[in-house]
């Protein structure tokens, strides 16, 4: 079964940073945005990274709206193979290639920050010509916020994703 994208994407005026995820893991509740499963550690990270409260999908967005962070998935429809929430798993895929094209047509764009390795292959093969139209823009690999992805503890995330992420009120 072909699932399509719940959220859409969420660009704040003159964003200046753009987060690119692969896709929205099957829900087993009811959630309302990105990142919403119970076992992915990517609130808990940037609450610790921030020093803020980002339980609510409120605090969330005020929070990318402070840092200038659009906040996108790579893929807009895919299908899951043995209704797996892994990466590897996801099967004919669509690319959000409109929307992030337009992320970067109308923002300056100085950072993207990919949340795996995976999702920043996507995007070197998909994005090729982005890459080659808007060469000042760094390309950062974050750690996966995934549970899963067990090469670094939660603590060491956190390191990592304060080194590069923007500071708030810069």
């Amino acid at each position: 079964m072909i699932e399509r994208h719940p959220f859409g994407n969420f660009v704040p005026p003159n964003s200046r940073y753009l987060l690119l995820g692969s896709f929205v893991t099957k829900p087993t509740h009811k959630y309302e945005w990105f990142y919403a499963n119970g076992r992915n550690q990517f609130w808990p990270i940037l609450e610790e990274v921030y020093k803020v409260p980002l339980k609510t999908k409120k605090a969330q967005q005020a929070l990318f709206v402070k840092l200038k962070m659009a906040i996108a998935d790579i893929i807009l429809e895919c299908e899951r193979v043995k209704s797996s929430n892994l990466d590897i798993n996801l099967k004919c895929l669509v690319f959000n290639t409109t929307a992030i094209s337009a992320i970067l047509a109308k923002n300056k764009i100085e950072k993207i920050f990919f949340t795996s390795r995976f999702v920043e292959k996507l995007f070197r093969k998909e994005f090729k010509d982005a890459i080659q139209k808007y060469p000042k823009i760094d390309l950062i690999t974050l750690p996966s916020p995934s549970s899963r992805y067990a090469v670094m503890n939660k603590a060491e995330k956190i390191r990592n994703y304060k080194k590069v992420l923007p500071k708030l009120g810069i």
